[in-house]
């Protein structure tokens, strides 16, 4: 895949739509494509956070680490973005991520990412809204497994 097809998947991430394209060139050109196997761990839970991935072919779980064990609580697909709250909140990583397929994703370094940030405002903003909804959809989970737990 050549610079171009980059530029483009990174267009079609709802984050990074309305970047101009010779900034996006600059993101694809800068950021490292990773290719990871089935099973393959991009980070564990309690890691340090380095870096933010874009997944840009195949899924991957998200599991957090329970007392009963291993749980997955999300998968994710093309175009979405993991990683980032390490890095903006400076705390450890909150979750594992494993390859559910083979994964391909572009790493985009802590540096990398804050500049995009200071630099494009509106990509703080869609932030805040990826955030958000995983917040509310955690919140449903929680509300649901209480319930369950109580009846």
């Amino acid at each position: 895949m050549g610079l171009q097809e980059e530029v483009e998947l990174l267009r079609n991430i709802p984050l990074f739509a309305k970047i101009e394209p010779s900034k996006l060139k600059l993101l694809a050109f800068t950021s490292e494509r990773l290719t990871y196997a089935e099973e393959d761990i991009l980070f564990e839970q309690g890691d340090v956070g380095d870096s933010a991935y874009i997944i840009i072919g195949g899924e991957a779980d998200i599991v957090v680490n329970t007392p009963g064990g291993p749980l997955v609580v999300a998968t994710l697909k093309q175009n979405e973005i993991v990683g980032e709250i390490a890095i903006l909140c400076d705390v450890p990583r909150t979750a594992t991520v494993r390859a559910k397929t083979e994964l391909t994703t572009l790493r985009i370094t802590k540096d990398l990412f804050f500049n995009l940030v200071i630099e494009f405002p509106q990509i703080a903003v869609e932030i805040m809204r990826e955030l958000a909804h995983r917040l509310e959809q955690t919140t449903t989970r929680l509300r649901e497994a209480v319930a369950e737990a109580q009846a």
